[in-house]
């Protein structure tokens, strides 16, 4: 991999210098240079100019290729399920692997002829591969149900059937960490450095242990009651949290707020299943009546006081987090079943209409 790191900042280089970040044009100026200087195979240049072009339209500035991981496909890389070894490419030839994983992993691959791969090095110097295989996904379906799932850091899911999962244990740990990190960076060591990398990966595992545990029973409910998704859309959520006045301890711990990594494990787990996925915008959910659709007609304020929503129109009490999620469920039915009547506020005798609905 560091051969491919000298790879891409070469062609990088080149791109920058001759303004070139069209992969065709670049793959004819820097192929036959870069395979001399490094000796890399013909389709680890390929995958190098890849690399740099995406990387360079995805960042403003690419500041530096670290050899932490390649992508491979049917030239480079073969699944051999007898012998449960995988062969890879290399710059000294074919080179054949064995494979330690689970029986869950086992099942996936059992009948599957993967093409595509990715192998990637740990910070401690650990190699894994991802190997991308063809899962069939069963048809969503019209349903009549929605389950509404209502996002947030006190509570890390809260469902409009009542269920709720507490972030309480996952922020009692991120801080632990915050504070032994603290601790162990004033001492600038060796050994400090290997107890940091090591305090990160436990804390990352922990959080993706928890989605991957709150996601499945998130499907396998909604599955089991014939019931779709719905979610807040909360693109940028960060940048306008962050533009508010907070304290530093509250800007972190919104800076940590994995909701992106559980969406992305509830998305590939419902395509599996079978259940459908809608967004709705994340507008007004956590201020609105789930039951008379009212809203608090003073800009600035809201009927919600910490966990409790109490209506000043109608009078109805309930949990905060129930509430919105209640609210999220209707938007999504509206979304799935577009026949359906939409949400409604009467403030002031003029009708005020929720937003419209985004998929």
């Amino acid at each position: 991999m560091l051969w491919l790191e000298t790879a891409c900042h070469q062609i990088y280089e080149v791109a920058k210098r001759e303004k070139c970040w069209n992969t065709t044009k670049l793959h004819h100026k820097v192929y036959k240079p870069v395979r001399e200087a490094t000796g890399l195979k013909a389709n680890h240049v390929c995958q190098a100019i890849r690399r740099v072009i995406g990387n360079a339209t995805s960042v403003k500035q690419v500041h530096k290729f670290r050899p932490t991981s390649i992508n491979l496909d049917v030239r480079t890389f073969q699944y051999i399920e007898d012998l449960q070894t995988v062969g890879i490419t290399l710059m000294c030839g074919r080179v054949k692997f064995k494979l330690s994983i689970g029986n869950y992993q086992l099942a996936l691959l059992k009948g599957q002829a993967p093409t595509a791969a990715t192998l990637n090095k740990t910070k401690r110097g650990d190699y894994y591969i991802n190997v991308c295989v063809k899962w069939p996904t069963n048809p969503t379906g019209q349903r009549l149900k929605v389950v509404g799932v209502d996002l947030g850091r006190r509570d890390i899911a809260t469902t409009s059937t009542g269920k709720s999962w507490s972030g309480k244990q996952i922020q009692s740990i991120r801080d632990r960490y915050r504070f032994v990190r603290a601790n162990v960076q004033s001492k600038r060591t060796r050994s400090s450095r290997r107890l940091l990398r090591r305090l990160s990966g436990r804390e990352q595992r922990f959080q993706k242990w928890l989605n991957h545990n709150i996601s499945k029973q998130l499907v396998q409910e909604a599955k089991q009651i014939g019931a779709d998704l719905a979610f807040e859309d909360l693109t940028n959520i960060r940048e306008s949290l962050n533009k508010k006045p907070r304290s530093k301890t509250e800007r972190r711990r919104t800076n940590n707020w994995a909701f992106y990594q559980l969406r992305l494990f509830v998305g590939y787990k419902a395509n599996i299943a079978g259940v459908k996925v809608v967004f709705v915008p994340a507008a007004y959910t956590s201020q609105t009546c789930s039951r008379c659709g009212h809203i608090h007609p003073v800009k600035g304020k809201s009927y919600r006081n910490g966990k409790v929503f109490k209506c000043g129109h109608c009078g109805f009490e309930h949990d905060a987090d129930i509430n919105a999620a209640n609210n999220i469920a209707a938007l999504g039915k509206s979304v799935s079943l577009p026949e359906s009547p939409g949400m409604s506020c009467q403030l002031e005798g003029q009708l005020s209409l929720f937003p419209m609905i985004q998929i």
